[in-house]
């Protein structure tokens, strides 16, 4: 069955041209080591709840191209096209199940680039993804613990651990009251996972948390994977989100901790999941958060070129 059409779609011509005001995205293929690599993951077969995350890929690349990749930096704009090279590796097709996930894994290995960015997709390509980039750290930005048992995009923390990821070595932030059960709560403290509810967030602010997350999570030698499950933030910025609350994050918090997160070199892969781009809102802003995402990313991983 094919994809629904995304409610973001829009004819390029509808977009004004100027030479002076270059667009974000349209990336190329990439060609021996880059700095930044897109690829699509549009995994939703296993989901917990009726998700059209399938079409989301193409739809967060449309919407990159309503924004500049410049940064208006303190020191000056900063163009991302200019000191990242940026590359899109296209879709893995069928990335669902176990051989979907076999792919995703050698899909990532291959891909020689500092950071690696994986478009969902529901939030199960966090688990195929993460072991593809050889993580042994986590990082997740998300409503909801992700320890459910069995295989869906509620498990992926569940089963990274399961087959060794050291959970004393992952730390979750925005995780909301009313979106997760006391046994997998439990489980979560059991294990020796760092749980940063919303309400810690909040009260110590972006600079701090991401610090303890940096810290904790990258202590090992490896990399960092960093899950950035748009479903934290607020309902009213997140409508196509199937499992956004009222009271979660707010974009700019969002986007602050992507970048702050992103600057650490220890950040090598990321993914940003669970958006169903046929549900949202008909003025696309959670495919279009989600593409503000990517280019936070980036910022962050420039600003690691500028400081090195």
């Amino acid at each position: 069955m094919s994809a629904p059409e995304p409610m973001t779609s829009l004819p390029a011509a509808a977009l004004a041209h100027d030479p002076s005001w270059p667009r974000a995205g349209d990336w190329p293929p990439p060609e021996g080591t880059v700095d930044a690599v897109l690829l699509g993951l549009p995994a939703h077969r296993t989901s917990l709840s009726p998700t059209g995350a399938n079409a989301t890929p193409t739809a967060v690349r449309a919407a990159l191209r309503r924004y500049s990749p410049t940064v208006l930096g303190a020191e000056g704009p900063i163009d991302l096209n200019e000191v990242l090279r940026i590359a899109d590796a296209g879709d893995v097709a069928d990335p669902d199940g176990p051989a979907g996930e076999a792919r995703v894994r050698e899909r990532v290995r291959a891909l020689t680039a500092r950071l690696v960015i994986a478009l969902g997709g529901d939030n199960s390509i966090t688990y195929a993804t993460a072991q593809g980039a050889a993580a042994t750290g986590l990082i997740t930005l998300d409503a909801h613990l992700d320890l459910r048992d069995g295989e869906s995009n509620g498990s992926p923390v569940r089963r990274l651990v399961a087959d060794g990821l050291d959970p004393r070595r992952i730390v979750q932030i925005g995780i909301a009251d009313f979106a997760n059960s006391a046994i997998y709560a439990r489980r979560a403290a059991d294990l020796g996972i760092r749980v940063i509810g919303l309400d810690e967030v909040r009260r110590r602010g972006i600079a701090d948390v991401a610090a303890e997350a940096l810290q904790v999570a990258g202590v090992d030698a490896g990399g960092i994977h960093l899950d950035i499950d748009v479903d934290v933030c607020d309902r009213s910025v997140a409508p196509g989100c199937p499992a956004s609350v009222p009271g979660g994050l707010a974009a700019w918090e969002l986007r602050d901790l992507v970048r702050h997160l992103a600057g650490d070199a220890r950040v090598r892969s990321a993914d940003i999941v669970e958006v169903d781009a046929t549900a949202d809102t008909p003025d696309g802003r959670t495919v279009r958060l989600a593409a503000l995402c990517v280019l936070e990313l980036l910022a962050g991983l420039a600003a690691r070129v500028e400081t090195a």
